[in-house]
């Protein structure tokens, strides 16, 4: 059964973060997705896609919250920043790949927005052939696309959905890419290396892009390979919100980088947990998807551990570090990344009953056969929705996360 409404559920720990999960036509069911349970400190709400369209992507301001959110000390509706303009639309679209097209429904339905159609096949040779079917002249178009498995073709179809745009003379356009292929190749680290990183953002340019939206790069080094203007969001505040409706002690907490790469990422993470501990998994890579856990620095005996990366992809790093947490005396391990790649045997390993729970984020679309009772799916499509809107209406991105 899908439900044919949007679910707007607003964690309301951050009027500058709210967490929105929509559950539009043809979208991921929401109970199996995102894991909604009742003692979650959340604001719900339900709403007509036609009225996601009357409110031109703002939340409404008739959002009754839930019983637990009294008297904790969170922000109310009303202590929201009403925000009345609506948007000029008219010379606005929104494509998607086929990368995530949920993703990019739920986008356009927090924006009120229709998708723009585009044809997208694929012949018997493998080539990939795409056509507008709309006009696009004048237009300011974002193309939604990530770069994840197949990384080859989906970055190709990319790369053609540009060149297309281009040449049906749009004003602009912007590669929306919610987890960006090729990022980890950003550097060499032995002799006669290639760095892919950098030839993507050589590519991606070169075939017409104005502008990338990216979410939560592998290294911030990766915006300086464009030419062209980068924003780059971080998907921490949608996670955050979620840990924040759990209602874990501070004295109860440690964040805990699975390894010394990640120091930076997990103490800004921590620092927004009410300055919770730090603690560091200390490990020796042998080799391409291979690590081997070393050491702990760092105190997590009797608490909660909360593991934070940028990505999963075998889960070798983030499980071998659970094991260590739990032989350091941690009491639940919490897994919170933004980018699941998952490729095998990330399942196996995360599933395997070392966390409590596996926090991730939609930017790459998870597989029917890959959940497992643990894996909670949050969205990020507020985030670039509000994002979008900013970039069209040339306002500030970077006073979201102020």
């Amino acid at each position: 059964m899908r439900p044919n409404h949007a679910t707007l559920r607003s964690n309301i720990f951050s009027p500058s973060s709210i967490a929105l999960y929509t559950s539009c036509k043809g979208a991921p069911i929401l109970n199996r997705v995102f894991g909604i349970n009742k003692k979650s400190v959340c604001l719900t709400t339900t709403c007509t896609v036609a009225d996601s369209k009357a409110l031109n992507g703002r939340l409404p301001s008739a959002v009754v919250p839930m019983q637990q959110a009294q008297g904790m000390g969170f922000p109310l509706p009303g202590d929201f920043v009403k925000m009345d303009d609506e948007h000029d639309t008219t010379r606005l679209r929104i494509f998607s790949g086929t990368a995530n097209l949920a993703l990019a429904k739920e986008i356009a339905c927090y924006m009120g927005v229709e998708l723009g159609k585009i044809n997208i096949k694929r012949f018997a040779d493998g080539e990939i052939y795409v056509q507008l079917k709309e006009s696009v002249r004048g237009c300011d178009v974002f193309l939604v696309q990530p770069t994840c498995p197949p990384a080859n073709e989906n970055l190709m179809e990319l790369l053609i959905m540009i060149d297309a745009c281009r040449r049906a003379s749009a004003r602009t356009i912007t590669a929306v890419i919610p987890y960006f292929g090729y990022a980890r190749a950003d550097r060499k680290t032995h002799g006669r290396e290639s760095i892919a990183a950098k030839l993507v953002a050589n590519l991606i340019t070169e075939a017409g892009a104005n502008r990338v939206l990216a979410c939560d790069l592998h290294s911030g080094q990766s915006m300086g390979y464009f030419d062209i203007p980068v924003d780059h969001v971080y998907g921490q505040p949608v996670i955050l919100d979620y840990l924040a409706s759990k209602v874990i002690s501070s004295q109860d907490l440690v964040v805990v980088s699975p390894d010394v790469g990640g120091v930076a990422r997990a103490r800004a993470f921590a620092k927004k947990l009410s300055d919770a501990p730090l603690a560091i998994v200390d490990k020796r890579r042998q080799g391409h998807n291979v690590a081997e856990v070393m050491n702990l620095i760092g105190d997590v005996k009797g608490k909660v551990a909360v593991m934070v990366d940028d990505m999963i992809d075998t889960a070798g790093t983030i499980t071998n570090g659970a094991a260590l947490l739990h032989q350091e005396g941690a009491r639940e391990v919490y897994a919170c990344s933004t980018h699941a790649v998952f490729s095998p045997p990330a399942i196996e390993r995360l599933s395997g009953g070392l966390f409590q729970e596996v926090i991730i984020t939609n930017t790459i679309p998870v597989k029917e056969e890959n959940y497992f009772p643990q894996l909670t799916v949050l969205s990020v499509a507020n985030l670039l929705g509000e994002t979008i809107w900013r970039i069209h209406d040339d306002s500030s991105v970077s006073s979201i996360f102020q």
